[in-house]
């Protein structure tokens, strides 16, 4: 049983780590024994980088205050801040290591996976924050080509760019030029890199560089200056500054706001911390390929999910891709997890430079600089191209000092003794590394996780890392390399220089694992939703770089992070329907003026929502058709939004049918027609199904995304099929259904599931042939499913 106060160590009591976080038994009590107590809804499986910024944004986001988060750390609560916003702690991420010793290193790392990789990996911290406490701090920006259209989301992209990477960049603090790296040293070594970055071969022009988010002058200088993750000076008046970035600040202020909200009470908050809570694996109930995950197994017992509960995996790339490998056996789209693993390549070059390099320095202390230099490399084999980086740092040292460029950066130094120690310093000579980081290219299929044959302490098997460069990775690092070498001789060409230190880091050292449950909009071809959740997982959704498609040379703490903020207004936040594009129309814009154009054929019932702005359709004794009276159509693209309520709901969208207020065509001799018009456009139109389970036979052409009843293949009559990302139930999906003479194309949430061409004469008769006939309608059948923003264009 969890202690109710904080505990005595041998040298300290824990009052952070019980202020902030509770034991497993604490939530699990929470959740029951009063009528208003509720389950936790939304449980995020790891408390590090990426978890920690979901579950702040989450709770923030919540403006209704009606979910609860739950978030499970194998790590115990370490520090309440970076690592090097702590006064020469001493406590660094170790160096990499095949085989874990079974007791942490550092502190709170470990190695849970195993590899292939020569010199292996650090591994992972386990601690509330994770990484993000020893986190270099190099947050760069994807440029658009590192963000390719052809792997990447469009709406991703674009939302990304027009908002979550700025408040990324905001909340780790890179929207902000330096105000810590400052002084005439850098100032200068500024200049002459700018003034002779065009011998660089492979450095991008700056001109082609999109602003950063801080001022820019004309000759754009200022894009040389290195995006580290740090804030000197407050955001504004009366705050303190935030400093070096981890997300552990960020879940104490989260967790302390929910306390504070509940006033103490337990079952009232809306967000619990948990650390040293191992989850095993997710129990998951699979039906037709689609699975929902019911319970999460911990270390400490199994956490039960509600009805519309959620899993967000953000336990890191590696870790993300085992627990799913253990979990969704049996899902659709199960073999593609793990693949597309990406990371880093990393050399660095050491140097040492004498002061007279800028003859204007006055002064004994010289300080230091950190400057960005970005580059790219195509490839002539393929005329692909790669990205990288070179992140340059710079230190005045004296004659006796340690050659390490870094000596007076990301310090906390407290004292004004060791602050007047490093003023008083004779430094004669500048010690510079360029550490280059370059891109790996995605779809490698020799780099992945796969699951070991070897089992963790829990019995469950432990993943298996194999990362092996293609030969364009090689000729990027080559080219890295060459880049490293120009830049060297650009700052060595004024008075010399002496190499102290040249070496290529090994693959698993990076921290930057990405891209094994990338994102995309093909279920044939990725893991994971434009909206992070699994394809054919309900409630799974993923956090953190292993959604990336494609990495690009940046750390990935930026996406990551902005990613995360995305996910978690995807999760809470209602999401409003779709502008009317150009060249379309309403159909039903939400309004009740709207309906005046629409009428019902048959039973059940279309419930209007005023409130939502939303059409509801509920069964009756048979099926029922509410349809645009307006007009019929003949070419035309129709778009709309649609939500099921339960996975066995039934309904779909007509298109092309013969008014159902006049008579049936001559020939046509169905006598459910009678009794109930909307049998006129089953027998004279094509439905766009709508059925997760793909009744009555389960057959996929009784399926969602489907025309319905036409038989899937190549031949003449048929479609061609291909199965879209299964339906959550309660989230808004979009269906585009482009008809163009005899051809019929539909997409769900962007993805193309049917394709067909009509060769009865007697169905899908346009409005252009028959005034009678175009016409478009919704289905009532079984269950509950809604509808808005109904829009065409034709």
């Amino acid at each position: 049983m969890t202690s109710p106060t904080a505990q005595y160590t041998d040298f300290s009591k824990d009052v952070i780590g019980r202020y902030v976080c509770n034991g497993l038994d604490e939530a699990l009590r929470s959740t029951s024994g009063r009528p208003d107590a509720k389950p936790f809804d939304v449980v995020i499986v790891g408390g590090g980088s990426f978890g920690g910024a979901a579950a702040q944004h989450l709770l923030y986001s919540d403006t209704f205050r009606n979910h609860r988060i739950l978030v499970l750390e194998a790590g115990p609560f370490l520090f309440g801040e970076h690592v090097q916003n702590l006064p020469a702690i001493g406590l660094v991420a170790p160096g990499p290591t095949t085989v874990d010793p079974g007791v942490p290193r550092a502190e709170v790392w470990g190695l849970p996976w195993r590899t292939d990789v020569p010199l292996g990996f650090p591994g992972l911290a386990y601690c509330i924050g994770g990484r993000s406490v020893f986190f270099g701090g190099w947050s760069p920006e994807l440029l658009d080509a590192e963000m390719p259209a052809a792997v990447w989301p469009r709406q991703v992209v674009q939302d990304l760019k027009t908002k979550y990477f700025a408040q990324a960049a905001e909340q780790i603090g890179v929207d902000q030029t330096n105000d810590f790296v400052f002084g005439a040293m850098h100032e200068g070594l500024r200049q002459l890199l700018f003034d002779g970055l065009g011998t660089v071969a492979a450095a991008m022009p700056l001109a082609q560089l999109p602003p950063p988010p801080w001022p820019v002058s004309a000759n754009g200088i200022e894009k040389l200056e290195a995006p580290l993750a740090v804030q000197g000076g407050p955001p504004r008046p009366g705050f303190f500054a935030l400093n070096k970035f981890s997300s552990v600040p960020l879940i104490i202020r989260a967790a302390r706001a929910a306390w504070v909200e509940s006033g103490g009470d337990d079952i009232k908050k809306r967000l619990m911390v948990v650390p040293n809570c191992h989850v095993t694996r997710l129990e998951t109930s699979i039906s037709q390929g689609v699975g929902e995950i019911v319970t999460v197994h911990t270390s400490h017992g199994p956490v039960s999910l509600p009805r519309r509960g959620v899993v967000v995996l953000a336990a890191g790339t590696i870790e993300n891709a085992r627990l799913a490998l253990v979990s969704f056996g049996g899902t659709l789209g199960y073999d593609l997890i793990g693949t597309n693993l990406v990371s880093h390549m990393r050399s660095n070059l050491t140097f040492r430079l004498p002061r007279e390099v800028l003859p204007g320095l006055i002064g004994r202390d010289l300080e230091t600089s950190a400057l960005f230099v970005k580059c790219r490399r195509t490839h002539p084999g393929d005329n692909s191209v790669s990205h990288f980086h070179l992140q340059i740092t710079a230190a005045g040292r004296t004659a006796t000092d340690t050659p390490d460029s870094e000596a007076q950066l990301f310090q906390q130094i407290p004292d004004i003794d060791t602050i007047d120690r490093f003023r008083q310093a004779d430094e004669n000579n500048i010690v510079m590394t360029i550490r280059g980081v370059a891109e790996l290219q995605a779809g490698n299929p020799a780099t992945h996780v796969t699951l070991s044959s070897e089992t963790d302490e829990f019995g469950i098997p432990r993943a298996f890392v194999s990362i092996n460069p293609n030969a364009n990775d090689g000729d990027t690092w080559n080219a890295m390399d060459g880049a490293s070498d120009a830049v060297r001789q650009i700052f060595a060409a004024v008075a010399g220089s002496t190499d102290l230190a040249r070496n290529r880091d090994g693959l698993g050292t990076t921290h930057h694992e990405a891209g094994t449950l990338r994102m995309g909009v093909s279920p044939a071809q990725s893991v994971t939703t434009p909206n992070a959740r699994f394809h054919h997982v309900l409630n799974a959704y993923v956090a953190g770089p292993a959604l990336l498609p494609t990495m690009g040379s940046p750390n990935p703490m930026l996406s990551g992070v902005a990613l995360a903020r995305r996910l978690a207004e995807h999760l809470v936040a209602p999401l409003d329907p779709p502008a009317l594009e150009v060249g379309f129309q309403w159909l039903f814009d939400g309004t009740q003026a709207s309906l005046a154009n629409w009428q019902q054929a048959g039973p059940g019932i279309f419930d209007y929502d005023p409130n939502e702005k939303v059409i509801t359709a509920r069964p009756g004794g048979d099926i029922g058709l509410f349809f645009f009276t307006g007009s019929g159509f003949s070419d035309f693209t129709l778009r709309l939004q649609f939500r099921v309520d339960s996975r066995n709901d039934n309904s779909g969208v007509f298109v092309r049918f013969r008014d159902p207020r006049q008579p049936p065509p001559l020939g046509l001799n169905d006598p459910r027609i009678a009794g109930n018009p909307a049998w006129l456009a089953v027998d004279t139109s094509f439905e766009i199904q709508i059925d997760e389970m793909a009744q009555p036979d389960q057959a996929d052409m009784h399926r969602t995304g489907a025309v319905y009843a036409i038989p899937i293949g190549g031949g003449a009559g048929q479609q061609i099929y291909a199965r879209g990302s299964a339906l959550q139930p309660g989230e808004w999906n979009d269906y585009e259904i482009q008809v163009v003479g005899e051809t019929y194309d539909v997409r769900l949430n962007g993805f193309q599931t049917a394709h067909f061409i009509n060769t009865d004469p007697a169905r899908g008769m346009p409005a252009s042939l028959d005034l009678l006939s175009g016409y478009i309608g919704l289905q009532t059948h079984t269950g509950a499913v809604s509808f808005r923003a109904v829009r065409i264009q034709g």
